[in-house]
Order: structure tokens, then sequence, then C-alpha cells
């Protein structure tokens, strides 16, 4: 089976690590590497042995496939160009700004033949990986992400930056469609949202709470999944947590029991893979055409939906804060 040939459209702090693991990897050849900054295209391409392409129409004939790792706002042009010109595409999260762009490019993807994915990296994450076995029916979720600020991604609000991630995993986690958003949120430093809450109503009854924030001093990801057998726990930058099983057939005198009287503890440990290289191979996959967990554009654009609509809710909450005060 022949290489495929990669590009990446944007290189830097993710946009170098995609070039890096994609010049690891055995099934596919990095073939060159485009950004605006050209000496920052040079640099990366010098230490992975590429070609820095210094037009990017000149990057589309020569490759198969491209890795689209630009500024949020520059999404749609780009990987709208590069599926026009055959190429399978993986956009970064968010897919893009907007629901038009959004629906464009799954409809070019379409068009083409092309398989269009979306680097929702997290669902990647091998905690959640190692928990997914655990997971039945999930009534209550939350989510917490905290960041330390830095201007990258601030071209959009943190619902957008930060907050999708966990908004992909609940949908996934969620067999069910969202019936109702409340959120709010703030601005500090940027011009945009930086902190963020928002509570998700399910049509199933589950409900999810989602928060974030991107001016945070101590950085923190975590998990927390109540369901009728038990409860998880989990730190997603260790990869680490913990499953609290209800046992099957519980005391029936309850008078002086411990937890362990009434649960089982079982030790959440996700593997070593790199999160972004199990998305590049299931990418992969998905262009070979073989099973894979690929995020694909629809997914994207689901996620995207809903953050849009917790932004909305938070201008609708902080435009009724403005009347009353």
């Amino acid at each position: 089976m022949s290489r495929l040939r990669f590009g990446v459209v944007g290189t830097g702090r993710l946009g170098a690590i995609h070039a890096r693991i994609l010049g690891e990897m055995d099934e596919v050849e990095l073939v060159g590497v485009h950004d605006v900054d050209s000496a920052c295209a040079a640099a990366v391409a010098s230490e992975r042995g590429c070609r820095a392409f210094e037009r990017l129409a000149d990057l589309w004939p020569a490759v198969d496939a491209a890795i689209v790792a630009v500024t949020t706002s520059d999404h749609h042009p780009v990987a709208a160009a590069a599926l026009d010109a055959g190429c399978h595409v993986l956009v970064e999260k968010p897919l893009t700004p907007t629901l038009d762009e959004a629906d464009d490019l799954i409809a070019r993807a379409g068009a083409t033949g092309r398989r269009l994915s979306v680097g929702h990296v997290e669902r990647f994450n091998p905690g959640i990986r190692a928990c997914r076995r655990v997971l039945d029916d999930p009534r209550f979720i939350t989510c917490l992400r905290l960041a330390r600020f830095q201007p990258r991604g601030t071209d959009v609000p943190v619902t957008l930056d930060l907050m999708i991630h966990d908004i992909d995993l609940v949908l996934g986690l969620v067999d069910s469609p969202v019936a109702s958003v409340e959120a709010i949120g703030v601005s500090l430093i940027t011009d945009t949202v930086d902190m963020a809450n928002a509570r998700l109503r399910f049509a199933n009854g589950a409900v999810a709470d989602v928060s974030a924030s991107r001016v945070s001093a101590n950085p923190a990801r975590e998990l927390r999944v109540f369901q009728s057998s038990g409860y998880l726990s989990l730190d997603l930058a260790s990869a680490r947590g913990e499953f609290l099983r209800r046992k099957p057939a519980p005391p029936k005198e309850r008078k002086g029991l411990g937890l362990t009287d009434v649960v089982e503890r079982r030790e959440i440990i996700g593997d070593a893979t790199e999160p972004l290289r199990a998305e590049l191979d299931a990418f992969v996959a998905a262009i070979r055409g073989g099973p894979t967990d690929s995020v694909g554009g629809r997914e994207g654009r689901e996620a995207l939906d809903i953050a849009l609509r917790i932004q909305t809710a938070i201008e609708s909450a902080n435009y009724a804060a403005e009347q009353d005060s």
C-alpha cells in the first residue's frame, strides 16, 4: 500500500507537533509545510526534512491530505481550497467560526468524495479511551478546564477555544440531543469571553455542567460522570482516575457500613499513547476507508453548534444583567 503524502498548513505550536508526528509515521510521507510566516515554516521544514512551500497553491498538487492548523478565522478558506484541490483534510478544532462555513466544508467534502475530519484530540486522551468500557447511560456530567492565559486562540471566545473540547466529549457520552442551554461568561483580558460556565440539558433527562477559563493560575482538566451504576472521576491531564462501581448486592443492613462495603473501586489508567498520534492514526484509517474513531465533519459541526448556542446564551445573560444594573 502506497504511503499517503501529507502537508501541514500552519506551523505554530500545534502545527509543528503535527509535523513531528507525521514525520515519525511509517504509513505517511510528510511532503511539506506552509505558513504565512515563511521563516517559521522554513524552520519546521528544516527540522523535519521536508519542503517549505512559499505558495499555498503549490502545496495541494503535491499532497493527498492536509492538516489545517491555522488561526480559526482562516479555517474555512484554507480547508475549502484543500478539499477543492482533491485533498483529504483534518481541521483543528473548532471546525470553523460559523455554522454556514462548517456546512460549506461538509458540502465540499461530500462533492469531492474526500474525508473531512476535525481535531477534537481530547477524544483520544488515553484516560477517556480507558474509561469508555465502564460508562453506561451517564445522568450527570461535570467538566472543568482551566488554562493559563496565552495569546494563541484568543481570536475566538473561550467557548470555541477551550470549552469546545468538553462539549465534544459530553456529546459523545450522552446519546441524546441537547434540549436546552443555560450559560454565563465574562471577559477579563480579551474582548471576548475568557471564562464561561454552561449547563446542558438533554432530551433524555441527562445534565452536563461545563466550565472553562483561559485566565487561570492553576491549569486543570477534569471530568466527572454520575450514572446509576457508579461514579467516575478522571484527571484528563494525567489520564488517570477511578470508577466507583456499586456492588451488585450491597448489604441490606446499612448501619456501620463503609464505602468499600457498598462500592468497588476500579483504577483508571490510560496508556502511553500520544493523543495526537492516535488522532492522526484514526485520520489515516478514515482516508483508507477502514474502521476509525476519527471525528467527522458533521460531529465537528454538532460541537460547534452547541458552542455557539452557549455563546448566544452568555450574550443574552450579559445583556439582561446590563439592563438590570
